[in-house]
């Protein structure tokens, strides 16, 4: 997943031909600004300010994309599994993270075919980050604490035949 795209017929590649720099700020903006009010989502960002983190995500992007290699520079290879181990990301935690990213392409207006092309890695790099089927006990309808969580009874042992009860 940290391959660049490749470049297009005419010689550009994705990062310049869906407008650069300024696309990808505008997406990553847009994105924060949604897990901004997500209460399942704001709790894993340990920053006061989601700024840092919007900061990682947009080099990131554009790295990825084929933009500047800022990225890479200053944090070395994105291991983007490893980066999200510490947090509880379950399947909730994914779709509510696809929504804010899918209000973020549509206020790019892409092209069809860039934003499918955006689109798909941006899911399946979602897929990819879930860690845990286990419910986050974070937001509306959660359990309060991990001993709230139902506890499924041991299965009752019945002796063998052989055996004398």
């Amino acid at each position: 997943m940290t391959d660049a795209a490749p470049l297009s017929s005419h010689g550009e590649g994705f990062y310049d031909e869906v407008g650069g720099h300024e696309t990808f700020a505008r997406l990553v903006e847009v994105f924060y600004r949604e897990v901004a009010a997500d209460d399942v989502l704001r709790p894993m960002y340990p920053e006061a300010d989601l700024a840092p983190a919007a900061e990682r995500l947009r080099m990131f992007l554009e790295q990825y994309w084929g933009g500047p290699t800022t990225y890479g520079e200053q944090r070395g290879h994105p291991r983007l599994r490893l980066r999200h181990a510490p947090f509880h990301i379950d399947p909730d935690a994914r779709d509510r993270w696809l929504v804010h990213m899918r209000t973020a392409v549509d206020a790019l207006r892409l092209a069809p075919l860039h934003e499918a092309t955006l689109w798909d890695y941006l899911e399946r790099a979602a897929h990819a980050m879930v860690n845990t089927f286990e419910p986050s006990g974070i937001g509306p309808g959660r359990p309060a604490a991990a001993g709230s969580l139902p506890v499924r009874a041991a299965p009752t042992r019945h002796p063998r035949p052989e055996e004398k009860p």
